[in-house]
């Protein structure tokens, strides 16, 4: 019997990664990413990232090649393919095809002010009921910037589009997008279920810019023969999964439903949390996107909180505190000391401005030291509890706004190796947490696979998915962790006064 493989890409600014999974078994057969090393970023002026997409394109083809030969795999036996990708970029293509530019990556922030006078001019009301966010420095954004700064190139844009709606449109030839994307890039509204068309009229967008809209699992496109030709792929194979890397991280840990959240604690930290019903935060300290299965007939939406002060604290703790353990030694150091850190409060936010504070820089404080009392585990402690009070304050706007959390999913990487991090961050939510083995490639093949019908639905199509551990909430603890939770929101509170 032949193999069935499915085949996932996710397009990041670090690595362009693929993975190849057997539609059957549900499990990953070959995983390569490209470049081995970081993927560069042009900064011509301070705060500006771009890439060029012809890059991503040929850490595509590199990460393909190696899956296919690791897994011994012929074209003919992938029978889907989904895509991942770095969300919020903009990618100008003309009429052939071809990249007029540089893409303009999510963490290139020239557009902000952009973003900031339509908020303004267009009034708060109209974009958070429409768009359920500020514009922003999203993609609409950054092509006003591109508009102003940039005559001669906007006039010969023929479509806008994301990363992974460029990736699509390399294997197949075909432009197309989803409302997910669109959402993500601020183009749609949400209470008129179609393209903005206030936004486009006030920064002056011509409709025809916006790609067709696809579903999001669907037969998109196929493979064309030129692409096929090119990477090795069979033409006609279908295209059948889009998302960007959030909502695709939520979906590989299978979280599509109202209540559920998945989170990610690396260098910054993600909670993104699936809402059934259309509402936004009044003062924009989260984002608010559609979800993967989100439909007109079925309001899924994604809503993202992110912190960038999470993984970045504990490795600065580690560099500079403990330097001459590992973590897992640092985090044995920090369980030695009881819930609350006995009075030590860190607050975490040392890497830039926060979205969740309204865009304050309060820095990062180390709060009730005791020189005769406290020594470097009590720091360690407080750092843990820091980050995982951060999520739990992000979380209570979720709640606010109708969100009831449940269940948070999770990968079982970087800080969520932590029993301590874990715990207390059960602990404080009162939420179950549930690690899996999964990444943002597997999740797209499945995606293809359910796109293209080889899966009924994602309970199908997730039913293999390996759940590594599953973390309760302590009851006989949830009163000293909810104690040390209040006593370091009361900090927090007195700095943003």
């Amino acid at each position: 019997m032949a193999n069935r493989y499915l085949l996932g890409f996710d397009v990041g600014s670090s690595s362009v990664k693929a993975s190849l999974v057997n539609a059957d078994s549900g499990k990953c057969v070959a995983t390569a990413f490209y470049p081995e090393k970081e993927a560069p970023i042009l900064a011509l002026k301070a705060g500006w990232a771009e890439q060029d997409p012809q890059m991503w394109w040929e850490n595509a083809k590199l990460s393909l090649k190696k899956i296919m030969a690791d897994a011994g795999a012929t074209a003919e036996e992938i029978k889907a393919i989904g895509i991942s990708y770095q969300m919020h970029g903009l990618v100008c293509v003309d009429k052939n095809q071809k990249a007029l530019r540089p893409a303009i990556i999510w963490c290139d922030s020239r557009a902000v002010p952009y973003g900031e006078k339509a908020f303004k001019d267009l009034g708060a009301d109209q974009c958070l009921s429409h768009l359920l966010n500020s514009p922003g420095n999203f993609t609409a954004a950054k092509l006003a910037w591109v508009k102003e700064n940039e005559p001669d190139l906007y006039n010969n844009i023929y479509k806008v589009m994301l990363p992974g709606d460029y990736i699509a449109m390399r294997l197949s030839g075909t432009m197309n997008t989803t409302v997910s994307g669109l959402s993500e890039g601020m183009f749609w509204d949400f209470k008129n279920n179609q393209v903005a068309d206030f936004l486009m009229k006030y920064y002056g967008f011509d409709q025809n810019l916006i790609a067709d809209i696809v579903p999001t699992f669907a037969e998109q496109s196929v493979v064309s023969a030129e692409a096929a030709a090119e990477l090795g792929l069979k033409a006609g194979t279908p295209i059948t999964y889009r998302g960007g890397d959030q909502p695709n991280n939520a979906l590989s840990l299978n979280v599509l439903n109202p209540g559920e959240i998945a989170a990610t604690a690396g260098t910054s930290g993600v909670v993104y949390g699936v809402l059934g019903e259309v509402n936004y935060d009044k003062q924009s300290r989260v984002n608010t996107f559609a979800h993967v299965n989100h439909a007109a007939d079925q309001t899924r939406l994604g809503v993202l909180l992110c912190i960038n002060g999470t993984g970045i604290l504990n490795a600065w703790t580690h560099r500079n505190i403990t330097p001459d353990v590992g973590y897992a030694e640092m985090n044995d150091l920090a369980a030695t000391v009881p819930i609350g850190s006995e009075g030590v409060t860190i607050i975490p936010f040392g890497n830039g401005a926060e979205r969740v504070l309204e865009n304050k820089e309060i820095g990062c404080s180390i709060n009730g030291v005791n020189f005769n009392k406290h020594n470097k585990a009590h720091l360690v402690r407080a750092a843990q509890e820091g980050i995982v009070f951060s999520f739990c304050y992000g979380m209570e706007i979720m709640q606010q706004m109708g969100m009831d959390i449940k269940k948070i999913h999770a990968g079982k990487a970087n800080m969520f190796l932590s029993p301590l991090f874990r715990d207390t961050l059960a602990g404080v939510s009162g939420a179950t947490i549930e690690l899996y083995d999964t990444d943002g490639s597997v999740g797209a093949a499945k995606g293809a696979g359910i796109g293209a019908g080889i899966y009924k639905n994602a309970d199908e199509a997730f039913a293999t998915l390996d759940k590594l551990q599953v973390i309760e909430p302590d009851a006989k603890r949830r009163e000293e962790y909810l104690a040390a939770y209040a006593a370091w929101k009361k900090t927090l509170e007195s700095k943003l006064k």
